[in-house]
C-alpha cells in the first residue's frame, strides 16, 4: 500500500524539474526578520531567493506573528516577546515539512536574530544547526533608535517608552523595551531595574541570580553562530551588543565577550560552543542592514551549504519525497 506524504507537505516542498530533491538538499532555512519589516516584503524574498539560488532545493520559511503583512509588521514594535516566542516555537514544531527535518538552518536580521536565540533556548524544536544574525541586539541596547519622519507608529511608541520603560505594561506590550538593557553609569553592569523587571532579555542572558541550565545546554549544540557587526552601525546602540560586547556608554569603554561573566561562567552555553569552534565573530561594512548580495552569499555558502550541514533522517525524507514527486 502506497502512503503518501499530505498534499499540504507537497504543496510546500522546494520543487523544480531543473534541481530535484537529492541526499545533498540542504536543511530549511528560517528567516527571522528585523523591525518595522513584515514576513512577506520583497526585500527578505528577495534574501531567501538568493539562498535558494546559492544552494539549490532550500526549502525557506518566513517566520512570522500574522498571516496578514500588515499586523506582522505591527507585532514587531508590540507584543509581549515571551508570548511571541512561544507562538513561533508550536508553529514550527506543527510546520509539515521544518518538524519533519532533522535540523534547521536560522538566519536573523536586526532584533529577529535575538529572537532566534531565544527560540534556541526556549524550545529549539526543530533543532537549529546554524545560526547567523546582523546587526542583533544580543547584549540589548542602551537608546531607542530615531525614528524616521513620517513613521507615526515608531514616533507613537518611543513617545510612551521615554521613562516608562520598566513598567509592567511597557515590558508586556512595546517589543523594544524587551530588549533594552540599563546600566550603571560608573561599572557599564546592569543596574537592578533591568535585572528585576525585564521581560526578555535579562532573561534569555541567563543575567538574573537563578539560571536555567536549558539555555547554556540548547545553545552548545549549535555546530556554528556567526554574529555580524556593521562597522558603521548608528542605529543599534551599542554597535557591540552584536557581539555580546558590553559598553560603557559614559567612558566608551568595550569589555569583549570573553571578558565578561557570560562567558567566562558560561551563563548561555557561549564559552561551551567557543572551545569546539563554534563561535564566529565577523564584520560587515556600511550601516545597520546595509547588505550586499557578496555577503549574504558568503553566508549561505559557508554556513548553510549542504556540505556543512550533518545529514541524518533528512536523507530519508528527501528519498520518500523524491519517490513521490516521480510517480
Amino acid at each position: 500500500m502506497l502512503h503518501l506524504l499530505p498534499l499540504s507537505i507537497l504543496a510546500l516542498l522546494p520543487l523544480s524539474t531543473s534541481t530535484p530533491l537529492t541526499k545533498s538538499t540542504p536543511l530549511p532555512l528560517i528567516i527571522w526578520h528585523g523591525l518595522g519589516d513584515n514576513y512577506d516584503a520583497d526585500g527578505l524574498h528577495t534574501v531567501g531567493d538568493l539562498a535558494i539560488e546559492t544552494n539549490p532545493g532550500t526549502f525557506v520559511y518566513y517566520i512570522r506573528l500574522d498571516e496578514n503583512p500588515d499586523s506582522d509588521k505591527t507585532a514587531t514594535f508590540l507584543g509581549n516577546l515571551t508570548e511571541q516566542i512561544a507562538q513561533v516555537c508550536a508553529d514550527l514544531a506543527s510546520h509539515p515539512i521544518l518538524s519533519t527535518a532533522p535540523a534547521v538552518n536560522a538566519l536573523g536580521f536586526s532584533q529577529g536574530g535575538q529572537f532566534l536565540r531565544g527560540y534556541i533556548e526556549r524550545c529549539n524544536y526543530p533543532p537549529v544547526r546554524n545560526l547567523v544574525t546582523f546587526g542583533s541586539q544580543h547584549n540589548g541596547i542602551a537608546k531607542y533608535q530615531a525614528c524616521g519622519p513620517t513613521d507615526w507608529l515608531c514616533k507613537s511608541w518611543i513617545g510612551l517608552l521615554k521613562g516608562n520603560t520598566w513598567t509592567q505594561y511597557v515590558q508586556a506590550h512595546l517589543v523594544p523595551a524587551q530588549y533594552f538593557r540599563s546600566t550603571n553609569d560608573t561599572t557599564g553592569e546592569p543596574d537592578a531595574d533591568y535585572l528585576e523587571h525585564s521581560n526578555f532579555l535579562a532573561d534569555i542572558n541567563n543575567e538574573r541570580e537563578l539560571k536555567n541550565a536549558t539555555y547554556a545546554a540548547n545553545l552548545a549544540k549549535l555546530d556554528k553562530f556567526a554574529m555580524y557587526v556593521f562597522e558603521d552601525d548608528t542605529t543599534v546602540i551599542p554597535k557591540e551588543s552584536a557581539w555580546f560586547a558590553q559598553t560603557n556608554l559614559s567612558s566608551g569603554h568595550v569589555t569583549a565577550l570573553r571578558d565578561r561573566a557570560i562567558y567566562k561562567e558560561d551563563w548561555i552555553g557561549l564559552k561551551a560552543l567557543d572551545e569546539k569552534g563554534g563561535l564566529d565573530f565577523k564584520t560587515t561594512k556600511g550601516g545597520h542592514m546595509a547588505l550586499s548580495d557578496k555577503v549574504l552569499v558568503e553566508v549561505f555558502e559557508t554556513y548553510f551549504a549542504p556540505g556543512k550541514a550533518k545529514k541524518a533522517s533528512w536523507d530519508g525524507v528527501v528519498d520518500r519525497v523524491q519517490e513521490l514527486i516521480e510517480l
